[in-house]
């Protein structure tokens, strides 16, 4: 009987939790890219009053910074622009399909790395740009990591104007609020 009423309670906490919508975004290291998408997109999440409702993460699809914070040149350009960039490099993982909604690829080396992993569909795998209203058909985002710092002010720009597309499209996934 006890086994039964813990069972029921992990389903409502499980059912509870997934009240939350979960995106992550990916770059090869999880040093410019995907951190700074992640900072832009968590600011917008709090200044439009849903960070209860969303969770922010990124990740990169090698290992090679994990640990470490962003890349110097990406946390001054975010810096300048009020966005504090605060997380550590992580490596995407094949479980962590199990636990986001939305997983966004920056360019297409790392869209085929993650479907290599055994990716999700296309419905929770995209490409970050695919959001972008400018993209023209270019889906990549650029890496600014050898580029001088033109790059990173550029990809702040391209994520800048994406979040917000991003956020559209996850609004009507939300679950209702209680």
């Amino acid at each position: 009987m006890q086994r039964h009423i813990l069972n029921t309670f992990m389903r409502e906490i499980n059912l509870e939790m997934k009240q939350v919508f979960e995106v992550s975004f990916v770059c090869l290291g999880n040093i410019c890219r995907s951190p700074l998408a992640q900072g832009v997109f968590e600011s917008l999440v709090a200044r439009e009053g849903l960070g209860d409702q969303i969770s922010t993460s990124s990740a990169g699809v090698s290992g090679w910074h994990t640990g470490q914070l962003p890349d110097a040149r990406m946390r001054e350009t975010a810096r300048q622009k009020g966005i504090q960039l605060n997380s550590r490099a992580r490596q995407f993982k094949p479980a962590d399909f199990n636990r986001f909604d939305l997983v966004l690829a920056m360019d297409q080396t790392n869209l085929s790395a993650l479907e290599q992993m055994g990716g999700a569909s296309d419905k929770k795998l995209r490409l970050f740009r695919s959001f972008d209203p400018m993209n023209n058909g270019d889906l990549d985002m650029p890496d600014p990591y050898y580029g001088g710092n033109q790059g990173f002010e550029y990809v702040y720009q391209i994520v800048a104007r994406t979040c917000p597309k991003i956020l559209e499209f996850i609004r009507p996934r939300l679950a209702p609020l209680k």
